[in-house]
């Protein structure tokens, strides 16, 4: 099936599709950007693992999540049942460890970190460990000489910090560490398609182009992602306006998915 939006496709958001659609964003931009950035760079695939408390139905549709400790099974929305007298089946927090992966462009002999490439995570943008995380990190690059690619394709959560505040769907951060505190932020909303950015390297140097509405749509069809997605309900998270729910919808029409 031929992927039908002009940018973002928002049912790829879905907590059980996200975390497979991210290793794919990852692996997908890293094929693109090795062979323009060599020999002089090379791309390497990193990754940050953390343990944090979670509410157990958290776990509804995380396939990628590893609980550390003996398994617990957990259904979303289930009421405490009574078994015996006054005893209640509930649920407790359980450790949740948390992979998150990304991308470093680093310096061929060196192996000097020149920028970084993030694709964020729910996890990045909820109130919490994860976010704590990422923002450590974020200051940490944002003190140094390193570039920084933020790609935000997530319409739920807190979007990161930048000045001044822009409400849009989605948004790509553009951070060149010779520029800062100047960074370029590319907003665009569901209708759109998502900009092609450039890639800073080292200051003077030219900057490949990451054309990410090339590459989900390849994505999208290589894995099959229309076989896990049901057109016909709404995409989570909740929050699109009216205008949008009606372009949404006849877009679906017209390509026969509703």
């Amino acid at each position: 099936m031929a992927y039908p939006f002009p940018g973002m496709n928002p049912y790829l958001e879905r907590s059980s599709l996200w975390p497979d659609v991210h290793i794919g964003l990852i692996r997908g931009i890293q094929l693109i950007l090795a062979p323009t950035v060599a020999p002089k760079y090379y791309v390497a695939a990193e990754e940050r693992t953390y343990i944090t408390t979670v509410d157990p139905n958290s776990f509804v549709g995380r396939p990628d999540v590893a609980v550390i400790g003996p398994p617990t099974p957990v259904l979303a929305g289930v009421a405490a049942a009574p078994i015996n007298g006054n005893a209640l089946s509930v649920f407790v927090p359980v450790s949740d460890q948390i992979r998150e992966r990304y991308l470093e462009i680093r310096e061929h002999g060196t192996d000097r970190v020149i920028t970084v490439v993030e694709v964020l995570s729910p996890s990045n943008k909820a109130r919490g460990d994860g976010r704590r995380v990422y923002e450590e990190k974020r200051r940490t690059v944002f003190d140094s000489a390193t570039s920084l690619i933020e790609i935000d394709l997530l319409r739920g959560g807190e979007p990161m910090a930048s000045y001044p505040k822009t409400a849009s769907n989605y948004r790509i951060l553009v951070s060149r560490g010779w520029e800062r505190p100047r960074s370029l932020l590319y907003p665009f909303n569901l209708p759109d398609p998502i900009p092609a950015i450039p890639v800073p390297l080292q200051k003077g140097e030219d900057e490949p182009r990451l054309a990410l509405n090339d590459l989900l749509p390849r994505i999208y069809d290589e894995v099959r992602y229309d076989l896990r997605i049901d057109y016909a309900a709404p995409p989570p998270p909740p929050g699109l306006t009216g205008e949008q729910s009606v372009w949404l919808d006849g877009l679906l029409r017209e390509s026969s998915l509703r």
